[in-house]
């Protein structure tokens, strides 16, 4: 049987085969029960917020009921952003976050996400044991020893305080469109902006339980790049569902990704002395033109495997002070404990006002190789990725390309598919490359 937890938390469609208000209530039960079995000396207190998607008030509600049915307080937050709840976790002294969200899946689908106490994700030996204890009887409190619910409604401007405190540079004069995604970011971004002095455009701010990540957001940017050319902004963010993601438009309408971002943060924070043993944690996935540039500036790039958790695990091992992936999430360990969309925008504009540079200039610094990702939707992710045709077609791939680009199929984290990516000297190399890899991928299915 294959383990429950992803790389980001429990995912599936909502009320489907595997994310029903069942699981919701076992999950969160067993999760309440290991963490009062680890501290015996007061009741556990979770904190649970969710996006606005239709299905989360119904695993809000699960997932408060088994929380207080093991014998925690359950605070309940609203909509919010993930790392929104990943921070308060820590701001309230909570023993435990919940986050319902699918984060950038379209709207049928939710997750359930877990913090450990200080908002820290928890590590895999605790996922286990919330696994393997929601098939076990646990103790069933009654009368006074059964959690108790509240609702914290001062949440959301306890995490637009610490944003805000954490930008180095007002952002006055600079004009921002931000695609909130129909998601939680959808008061928070704009909001967060604003106060740190930018002026604010709000594109897909508005979600009904249904919009949220259809056709807009970080995954589709067509929308913000052509807002940001009408407006004469200065650039345009994009947020996923959850907003722990970020990636930006500079003023032309050209995309400026993770890679870039990140590159234009580590720039920023070497010249400030904040970054540590000159070194950015980055992904498998990062594209070859962030790693020459880096070296250029003189600053160490260290590979890690696909998924935020992974690069958390880096930069707590190493003390780094950045991190992230070319998706949007980056992770700012001194503000911050895990990815943080808002964040991170607020980073970047704030290197833009204190340099009284464009986006473009700044995201100049890194020339991106051509690169081509293909999903490819299969029965089983992992006999697919690792059968014997499949790896053969990779390894022709690599001789094809030799040190003039590369190549990575890895299984996706959170859905069945397998995920071709190719760099190449030119976009018809890559392209014709990443196809014929698809094509035997899908044949393996």
């Amino acid at each position: 049987m294959s383990r429950l937890f992803g790389t980001d938390g429990v995912r599936g469609l909502a009320n489907g085969e595997l994310l029903t208000p069942e699981l919701a209530v076992a999950v969160s039960a067993s999760a309440a029960r290991v963490l009062a079995e680890s501290d015996r000396s007061h009741r556990p207190v979770a904190v649970v917020g969710r996006d606005p998607r239709a299905s989360g008030e119904m695993l809000e509600a699960a997932v408060v009921a088994g929380l207080t049915s093991a014998g925690a307080d359950a605070v309940r937050l609203g909509v919010l952003p993930t790392p929104a709840v990943a921070h308060l976790v820590g701001a309230l002294g909570a023993d435990l976050g919940v986050m319902i969200s699918a984060s950038h899946n379209a709207m049928p689908d939710n997750g359930i996400k877990l913090f450990a106490a200080g908002g820290q994700k928890l590590p895999d030996t605790v996922e286990d044991a919330i696994e393997a204890g929601m098939g076990a009887p646990g103790p069933r409190p009654t009368g006074s020893a059964i959690g108790r619910v509240r609702d914290d409604t001062a949440a959301i401007e306890r995490y637009l305080d610490h944003l805000v405190a954490s930008t180095p540079e007002p952002l006055a004069g600079l004009t921002v469109v931000v695609d909130c995604a129909h998601g939680a970011a959808s008061f928070a971004a704009p909001e967060a902006y604003r106060r740190a002095g930018a002026d604010v455009i709000a594109i897909h701010a508005d979600p009904d339980g249904l919009n949220i990540n259809d056709g807009v957001g970080s995954t589709h940017l067509e929308s913000l790049q052509q807002a940001v050319v009408e407006h004469g902004a200065a650039l345009g963010i994009a947020h996923d569902g959850d907003a722990d993601r970020c990636l930006a438009v500079d003023e032309t309408g050209a995309v400026v990704d993770g890679d870039r971002i990140m590159a234009v943060i580590a720039v920023a924070m070497r010249e400030a002395g904040e970054l540590v043993d000159d070194t950015l944690v980055a992904t498998v996935m990062s594209n070859l033109g962030l790693h020459l540039a880096m070296q250029d500036m003189g600053i160490s790039v260290r590979t890690t495997g696909v998924g935020d958790r992974y690069v958390l695990e880096e930069l707590r091992a190493g003390g780094y002070s950045l991190g992230g992936e070319q998706s949007g999430h980056v992770v700012l360990p001194r503000h911050a404990t895990t990815g943080d969309g808002l964040l991170t925008g607020l980073q970047l504009m704030a290197r833009m006002a204190a340099t009284k540079s464009s986006l473009a200039e700044l995201a100049g610094i890194v020339t991106t190789l051509p690169q081509v990702l293909i999903n490819v939707k299969v029965g089983d992710k992992a006999a697919v990725a690792a059968s014997a045709a499949v790896t053969e077609a990779v390894a022709a791939a690599e001789a094809e390309l030799g040190r003039t680009g590369r190549v990575l199929l890895r299984p996706s984290g959170t859905e069945q598919l397998v995920r071709v990516m190719v760099e190449a000297p030119t976009q018809a190399e890559a392209d014709g490359v990443a196809q014929r890899l698809a094509a035997v991928v899908g044949s393996a299915s």
